[in-house]
């Protein structure tokens, strides 16, 4: 039996070593918020961060990740959805299907850690995830919002609820 560090828990599976760490994740440890899009690493749907770093699991083989290493996936970001980006996606109503959208959280996560306040050029540059839906303009105002501390305002992108609210 192997082990894995996801989400500061140390965690048993069974798998062939060149097994992709994506199906470890969801089919094994039963995380499921990290998503299976492409199967190339090119969407991103797949991203977790392993000692920080953005990775895409989807051809990373699981014998390559040491059990000293750190994975944290969307679910161990913040247990209740307490983080500055996922409340700043939920105040800008970011995704619509929400398919790609926990790998592009953990992507500006990583983002936000080397560079709090980012700017486009930077998130262009590390926003590379798809989105079929086509949210980026409200991504990139989430990513903004997160690190003006939350305020949606300040984030460039005027949103009318239903409601007749704006955020």
């Amino acid at each position: 039996m192997a082990t894995l560090n996801v989400n500061g828990t140390v965690r048993e599976f069974e798998a062939e070593p060149d097994t992709p760490l994506l199906w470890v994740l969801r089919e094994q440890l039963g995380l499921t918020g990290t998503k299976y899009g492409c199967g190339i690493a090119q969407c991103g749907a797949c991203t977790v961060h392993i000692d920080g770093e953005t990775v895409r699991t989807c051809v990373r083989p699981v014998s390559t990740v040491t059990a000293d290493q750190k994975i944290v996936t969307i679910e161990g970001l913040s247990t209740n959805g307490s983080h500055p980006l996922q409340k700043a996606w939920v105040a800008l109503d970011v995704p619509q299907c929400g398919f790609c959208q926990s790998g592009m959280i953990m992507a500006a996560a990583a983002l936000l850690k080397e560079k709090p306040q980012p700017t486009d050029a930077d998130i262009n540059q590390s926003i590379t995830n798809i989105c079929r839906c086509g949210t980026y303009n409200r991504v990139r105002a989430a990513i903004k919002a997160a690190a003006q501390g939350g305020n949606t305002r300040q984030a460039g992108l005027a949103i009318q609820h239903a409601d007749g609210s704006t955020t």
